[in-house]
């Protein structure tokens, strides 16, 4: 009897002990989780619109070395197409603006590491890049193109089998080509950088959207863009971290907005027409809403 009486009191302590175990780790897991959840939500909420009117500041990916989209003037001032919408939106929302630079290879991870609230970087829409960010309405139509020598001209894409081509990192011209057969890639980190290729002779020809390449050749003459578009028509928009839904609803009705009053065909004359020239009209770049 008092042997079954010592044995109950042994398990009855067992017991107590593995739910006091299990009480405290499923309270600290939980703790953990609770913790791992609200940093999760605290970097998903810092780009909200509420958030960033608290903090005063809009920062947006911009490129520092593509002109006249975004790059940097003899003045050390930030000037460009993008730019200038950057500092409108940010104007429009009662806030100062902050502007990241980025390359092409580094847009998603500079919106996705909190170091930018929204990418006006010239970023074309892709299936691809839809499944990480988020994107608002286009305000622009562009196609990808080939710039080559004069002396050298490459006027279709079959003249480049077999020799070799520029493109930036992350660029839709990179993602187009990569797909094409017999066309060897030479791959940079930055439109300075591959431009530079291109004078160098390091390949017969550089593809990149062929709004950067029509004023590219402005600048330099030696140059032709001997094909004009190739692939399907894509768009740039800008793009928010996935999820930001108040900052993405916010943008889309800034777009439609400024559509209304006819910002980005002013943005066009004051930024773009004088390094496109008469040979592109506002019609080929500026997307009117809802086409």
């Amino acid at each position: 009897m008092k042997k079954n009486k010592s044995r109950n009191i042994i398990i009855g302590i067992v017991v107590v002990v593995i739910i006091a175990v299990f009480a405290f780790f499923g309270i600290k897991g939980s703790s953990s989780n609770n913790s791992n959840s609200s940093g999760s939500n605290s970097n998903s909420n810092s780009s909200t619109v509420t958030a960033i009117k608290k903090r005063g500041v809009l920062r947006v990916a911009v490129f520092g070395d593509l002109p006249p989209y975004g790059w940097v003037n003899a003045n050390g001032k930030r000037v460009g197409y993008d730019v200038n919408l950057a500092r409108q939106m940010a104007k429009d929302m009662g806030v100062k603006v902050k502007f990241v630079q980025v390359n092409a290879n580094n847009r998603v991870d500079t919106l996705n590491s909190d170091k930018a609230d929204i990418i006006l970087a010239n970023f074309t829409v892709t299936p691809k890049r839809k499944d990480v960010v988020d994107y608002a309405k286009p305000y622009m139509k562009v196609s990808v193109g080939v710039v080559s020598p004069k002396k050298a001209p490459i006027t279709k894409a079959s003249q480049l089998k077999g020799k070799s081509l520029i493109v930036t990192k992350g660029t839709t011209a990179e993602n187009y080509f990569t797909k094409q057969k017999n066309v060897n890639l030479l791959k940079f980190d930055s439109k300075t950088q591959q431009f530079n290729a291109i004078k160098n002779k390091r390949a017969a020809a550089l593809a990149d959207d062929n709004s950067y390449l029509y004023a590219w050749v402005k600048r330099n003459p030696k140059y032709t863009v001997g094909i004009k578009s190739i692939g399907p028509k894509q768009y740039v928009s800008p793009a928010v971290k996935k999820g930001n839904k108040s900052l993405l609803n916010w943008a889309n009705k800034e777009i439609t907005k400024l559509n209304s009053k006819g910002f980005f065909t002013m943005d066009y004359d004051q930024e773009l027409k004088p390094y496109f020239g008469k040979e592109v009209k506002s019609s080929d770049i500026v997307l009117k809403q809802g086409k």
